[in-house]
Order: structure tokens, then C-alpha cells, then sequence
């Protein structure tokens, strides 16, 4: 590893790369290229930083697991060349982004930082140089000659967290994601401090493996009182159906009436996965806790634990895009893999 880090900066849209024409008050997106002109401060940083931009930037809002491949597959072509990565990404689905990259990119041993903002890089109250500096200087720190991070993650608003472990929760905020179930790994203030005994610790002899199959064609289902027996047999009647997430109430809650645990038997007799999360932002599914979740631990639901709904998505994508086997899966899913669940 040289002396003086190498960073590649890669930047798939979102309005961290965007500066605002002053005439016409329209955003739009720089050239990367020319970041230094927009960050003098950059210069600043003991690492080099090189960039690297989407063809075409997207709206996170238009992101897909197509565009989740071709960002693992630019950290995959650049992985021996660079000490660490950064990804600028729009913040609207960035959890999902990162989450899904935390699985896909297995024995990582580099970090891997994702950052935005909520206001353009031009913007005169902008919060994008400081989260694009931080993460750089994450993304640089090293330990014994070594990255200090070796896993996905995500800065924000003095904040790093693990990826997996976020979710968004505000628009309007400049602290636009939080970490309920899992503290930060690093504060940044008059210092950057680590949480040392909270980054993962990776075999570093392992081999990075990329895998670039998701299976999309999941169904996601948000409980709510009232919900009819017609609603949900229409949404699982879907005749590709590979998957499905339920969100539960409180720590893995659902009504208990017959037509609702008989579509969760017809799913497993097909050995189609139902995956139990909560919709609370922060806590975990107990099945058996209550007597409205023990007929889900019956059937075989698989508990989601205090994953997120983004993580649990990206991991069910992954999983199943593996071809994991039915007698496995529910054993596998409940075992964190990548720091997502306890």
C-alpha cells in the first residue's frame, strides 16, 4: 500500500454534484474533474484523489439494482489500484444503495464511504463540503499501514455509520439519517474519533468476491389495521414472486385471523421466503414475545431481528440472487453477514 493514500471518488448523481446557475436559479451537474475548483480545501488532505463519474448522473430516485452493479463493478475494477472509495449518491435511497453494497461486495477490506448532501456543493449554507471532506478523510485513514475502515458506510452530518444499519428520516434536516440500532463508528467534531471496538474486522487474507445477482421480484407488504384479506392474496398472486418482507407492528406483530396465517402456509409450501421487520424505526422483531407473532414463528417466518427495511431488502436480493437453498435460508438469513443484525 503506498505511502499516501489513493482515493477514488465516485460520483453516481444527487444533489451534492450539482451547483446552481445563479441567473436562473436551475441546478445542474458539474464536471467532476474539476472538483478542486469548487473544494479548493481538498488540497488540503494528505491523500490523492482521483474521480470517477456515471455515464449518465441519475436521480436516486431512479435507482436500481442495474445501477447498484455498475458501481460494484467500478470498486471491483479499481480495487487493487485504490485504498478506499467514496460514493457520492443522492440521499433518497443512498440506505438502500449502500445496504445492497455491503452484500454484494463480500470479504471487503477497504472502506467503502457513501455521502451526499441536502443542499448543492455551490450552495452558499451547503452541508456537502464538509460531509465530501469527512468521508474523504475516512475513506484515507489508515491503522498500521492499514485502512482504519473495512467496511460499507455512510457519513452524514458529522456522523459515520455503518450502511446496513441506516435508514432516512428526515427531508428537511441537515442530520438526514440515523442509526437506531447500532452506534455510529465515528464522530466528527475538533476530532475524528473512532469506535474502535464497532468497525468490523474482516479476514484481510480473503479475497474480495463481488456478486452481481439480485433477484428483484419481491414483494414488500407494510401492515396497517384494516387491511384486507383481498389486498394481500392479490400481492402475493404475482406469479414471479420470489420473496416477501412483511412489515409488522412493534417487535413483530400481525393480526391473527385464519385468512392471513393461510396465505403465509401457501407462501412456505411454495418455499417462497417471508422475511418478519418491524416498521418502528429503531428495535427488533421477537417472535413469541407477544401472542400475535407466536403463530408467525409456527409457520416459519424468518425474523428480520433489528434489521432495517433497506437492509433486509438488499439481503433478501442477495440471497436469493445466490441461489441460497430453501433448507438454508432461513438459518443463513438470520445470521448477520455483513454487521446488519445482532
Amino acid at each position: 500500500m503506498s505511502k499516501t493514500p489513493n482515493i477514488l471518488l465516485i460520483y453516481t448523481g444527487g444533489t451534492i454534484g450539482m451547483i446552481r446557475d445563479f441567473e436562473s436559479g436551475a441546478l445542474h451537474n458539474f464536471n467532476f474533474s474539476e472538483l478542486l475548483e469548487h473544494i479548493p480545501e481538498l488540497q488540503l488532505l494528505t491523500c490523492d484523489i482521483e474521480t470517477q463519474s456515471f455515464k449518465e448522473p441519475i436521480d436516486s430516485s431512479n435507482m436500481n439494482p442495474d445501477y447498484w452493479v455498475e458501481l460494484a463493478t467500478i470498486i471491483e475494477e479499481n480495487y487493487t489500484k485504490f485504498d478506499g472509495f467514496v460514493v457520492l449518491h443522492g440521499s433518497d435511497t443512498m440506505s438502500y444503495t449502500a445496504s445492497a453494497l455491503s452484500f454484494m461486495l463480500e470479504n471487503l477490506t477497504k472502506p467503502v464511504v457513501f455521502t451526499g448532501s441536502q443542499l448543492p456543493i455551490g450552495d452558499l449554507r451547503t452541508d456537502a463540503k464538509e460531509n465530501l471532506i469527512t468521508s474523504i478523510q475516512v475513506a484515507a485513514a489508515q491503522e498500521n499501514g492499514l485502512p482504519k475502515v473495512a467496511e460499507v458506510c455512510l457519513y452524514f452530518e458529522y456522523k459515520l455509520y455503518r450502511a446496513n444499519r441506516t435508514t432516512k428520516i428526515n427531508a428537511e434536516h441537515f442530520e438526514a439519517f440515523t442509526s437506531l440500532n447500532y452506534p455510529p463508528l465515528a464522530v466528527s467534531g475538533v476530532h475524528l474519533v473512532f469506535n474502535d471496538a464497532m468497525l468490523l474486522r474482516p479476514n484481510r487474507r480473503k479475497k474480495l468476491k463481488v456478486h452481481k445477482t439480485l433477484e428483484t421480484d419481491i414483494v414488500l407488504i407494510k401492515m396497517y389495521p384494516g387491511i384486507k384479506n383481498k389486498i394481500i392474496t392479490h400481492l402475493v398472486s404475482y406469479p414471479n414472486i420470489k420473496g416477501v418482507i412483511i412489515e409488522t407492528y412493534g417487535a413483530g406483530n400481525t393480526t391473527t385471523t385464519d385468512w392471513f396465517i393461510n396465505i403465509l402456509k401457501s407462501l412456505m409450501k411454495k418455499g417462497i421466503p417471508v422475511i418478519n421487520v418491524t416498521q418502528c424505526s429503531g428495535g427488533s422483531v421477537n417472535m413469541g414475545q407477544y401472542e400475535t407473532s407466536i403463530h408467525l414463528k409456527e409457520v416459519g417466518v424468518i425474523s428480520g431481528k433489528d434489521c432495517t427495511t433497506e437492509a433486509a431488502l438488499a439481503k433478501l436480493m442477495f440471497l436469493l440472487g445466490s441461489k441460497v437453498s430453501s433448507k438454508t435460508f432461513k438459518t443463513i438469513f438470520e445470521t448477520s453477514l455483513r454487521g446488519e443484525m445482532e
